[in-house]
């Protein structure tokens, strides 16, 4: 595969609406990004998207050929690029993107920079997706894994019409876990998908480390395609191969809880990053209200040695949907599945909004364990919330009182 970023003009630039489209187009691209204030001492949002659908190169939805195309119109356009799969490998920042067209069928694509916050140029070619025996309808939200094994695994959600729905049921789908593996993002061997005694699975992750011999995975076992039911919550469990992944047993390890951001449902987003004071976990959490179901990122910490074993559980969300980022297909979402960690312990953390572009939140590992470690826990009762804001409040006081 050519995967080339250089994204040459054609040969044939005659017509100024071609050259409109990639001036427009490396404007975008070479566009700064610009690093906004902290509005809570954690993370830094930036002003621009790192990838949306202006970062798409002409030549994937223009035929530019005047002669075939003599009105210049989109032939295969694209409508929002989100949910993004990152990893950092040789000081270069890669994000698997989930592009979806109009026809509504999503695929990956990488897109590559040597600056976490900008610069982002898609590869020459989308991903070519090797299938198995049944094929993918659709595809959507890979997250990458550098596993120690040596290989990078890709887990994403494969989505096939639903078997036992009646012809006249057109929407029923089943959801499982596909899983690819690579070394170069380039050349892809597919696996079979994951089996589990789950219904359905949409969001699953590669632990990066063996446990016990064994690879680990983060599950979220659910009836149905989009609601639950009585399953709910990250899960975990063991295989002993990638080759043909099993799961037997999904133990419940974040579950879903009763007036909280997590109170319908909720996921794992990237595979956990490992530190000093153990695995960084970020997930989505979803609730509903009046005006549909809302989305955010939250974090917790778990055991070194027992990943299962969630040990410091902040209150509250990390990041929410915030101005802008409220509108789009799917609105007041936003959704990770992909973060990255440099050298000088940076860490930042990629996510989407309402379902139509790519944000950027940096922070460092060393602020996200202060946060994990030094949150109080959410009590669950609005007496309690009260308490603990108070004694907080009584210790500031104080504490102003002697300057």
């Amino acid at each position: 595969m050519d995967t080339k970023t250089a994204n040459e003009k054609p040969a044939n630039t005659k017509t100024a609406e071609i050259t409109r489209l990639f001036e427009n187009y490396e404007n975008i691209i070479n566009r700064p990004n610009e690093k906004l204030p902290s509005e809570n001492g954690l993370y830094h949002r930036y002003k621009f998207p790192v990838l949306d659908r202006s970062h798409i190169p002409p030549f994937w939805v223009y035929d530019l050929n005047p002669e075939t195309n003599p009105f210049m119109m989109e032939r295969l356009g694209i409508n929002c690029v989100f949910n993004a799969g990152a990893i950092y490998m040789d000081k270069k920042y890669y994000l698997m993107a989930r592009v979806e067209g109009y026809d509504r069928k999503s695929f990956f694509a990488v897109a590559e920079s040597d600056k976490p916050d900008g610069g982002f140029r898609f590869w020459d070619y989308p991903v070519v997706l090797p299938q198995t025996e049944e094929y993918d309808v659709n595809v959507y939200d890979m997250r990458l894994t550098k596993h120690e094994d040596g290989y990078i695994y890709g887990l994403f959600c494969t989505e096939r019409k639903n078997p036992d729905a009646p012809p006249s049921d057109t929407s029923s789908a089943v959801a499982a876990c596909g899983i690819v593996r690579t070394k170069d993002l380039k050349t892809f061997t597919r696996l079979p998908d994951l089996k589990t005694n789950g219904a359905q699975q949409r969001n699953v992750v590669l632990h990066p480390e063996f446990v016990g011999g064994k690879y680990a995975l983060y599950t979220r076992p659910q009836d149905g395609f989009i609601e639950t039911g009585s399953g709910g919550g990250i899960a975990f469990g063991y295989t002993d191969s990638m080759e043909n992944a099993r799961v037997s047993e999904e133990m419940l390890m974040d579950e879903k809880v009763y007036h909280t951001i997590k109170e319908v449902k909720n996921g794992q987003g990237p595979a956990p990053i490992k530190t000093e004071k153990g695995w960084l976990h970020i997930a989505h959490g979803v609730r509903n209200t009046a005006s549909g179901l809302r989305y955010v990122i939250y974090a917790f910490l778990s055991d070194l040695a027992k990943p299962y074993i969630i040990t410091h559980r902040p209150g509250g969300y990390l990041i929410a949907p915030y101005g802008d980022e409220r509108i789009g297909d799917v609105s007041n979402v936003v959704f990770t599945n992909g973060a990255a960690v440099n050298e000088a312990g940076e860490l930042y953390i990629y996510y989407a909004s309402s379902d139509t572009r790519m944000h950027v939140a940096q922070t460092t590992v060393e602020k996200m364990l202060d946060y994990c470690l030094n949150t109080p826990q959410d009590p669950l009762f609005s007496h309690r919330c009260v308490e603990i804001r108070n004694a907080m409040i009584k210790k500031n006081l104080k504490f102003m009182k002697t300057e």
